[in-house]
């Protein structure tokens, strides 16, 4: 999966130039409760826009925080950095959002919505500066399993990917049921007045319409008129059906993950 609570730390490999630069990534839990809402908007365009994360007084989540930092390895230590310090910083930053409720306790969010985008850039501004970290690579905040978002050096803070995941069942060959997880993610510049980069509802309603519908239960070869059909034609035909429909943002990436051993990525 994209985002596993199961494992800590991850270090990962790559060349850049003659340097060996390594991602080191680090994984810690946090619980907080939030509300989409906007009080100067009625609750009619409240709950257009916003759904059920309107519904008040506010909802929580077990929020999951992904830091990868990168480096060169030292060749005393043979760290990127040093993994109590690292430890050590984030725990004393999500230390202020614990058990809070980020509308109400949080002053970040006195003139925007805490979202998961807006949510990631704040902790992004707060380690960031962290010299014992190292350089910051990318932050992935997920609220659940089905939904999570990335900054990233690359992107600026003022882009974010929103990553959502669906499910459905498919015929893949012989009559075998086959589930399928889909991860869509769509990139686009962070809304001031949303704090979204793309409307999940609208999202829903497409991927439901385009791709469970279309997919669930049904037999592969048949919609394909082929005598075998592979994952990676699988979320190619996904892409393609989904890439014209998004609202806000763009679609960036399609993952369809066959087994915890085996997945597609399909970027168009």
């Amino acid at each position: 999966m994209d985002c596993p609570f199961s494992s800590e730390l991850n270090i990962e490999h790559s060349k850049l130039n003659i340097m060996s630069i390594v991602l080191l990534t680090k994984r810690i839990e946090f619980a907080a409760s939030h509300r989409y809402i906007k009080p100067e908007w009625d609750e009619a365009k409240n709950r257009a826009v916003f759904g059920a994360c309107y519904n008040p007084p506010a909802h929580g989540h077990n929020y999951l925080l992904e830091v990868t930092v990168s480096g060169e390895i030292d060749p005393k230590t043979g760290m990127v950095v040093n993994l109590f310090d690292l430890k050590r910083v984030l725990l004393a930053v999500i230390e202020e959002f614990d058990h809070k409720n980020l509308n109400l306790d949080m002053p970040y969010f006195n003139d925007r919505i805490p979202t998961s985008e807006n949510l990631a850039r704040v902790l992004w501004t707060k380690l960031a500066p962290q010299r014992d970290i190292g350089t910051l690579h990318t932050i992935r905040l997920c609220e659940d399993e089905d939904l999570y978002a990335d900054v990233t050096a690359a992107g600026g803070l003022d882009v974010a990917d929103v990553t959502r995941r669906y499910s459905f069942t498919a015929i893949q060959e012989g009559n075998q049921g086959r589930e399928w997880d889909c991860f869509v993610t769509v990139r686009g510049t962070i809304d001031p007045v949303t704090g979204m980069v793309t409307d999940i509802g609208a999202l829903d309603r497409l991927v439901q319409d385009k791709v469970v519908k279309a997919f669930d239960r049904q037999d592969l070869c048949h919609i394909f008129g082929a005598e075998h059909v592979t994952g990676g034609q699988l979320a190619e035909r996904i892409w393609k059906s989904l890439v014209s429909g998004i609202s806000t943002g763009k679609l960036a990436n399609v993952r369809l993950v066959q087994s915890r051993d085996l997945s597609f990525d399909y970027a168009g």
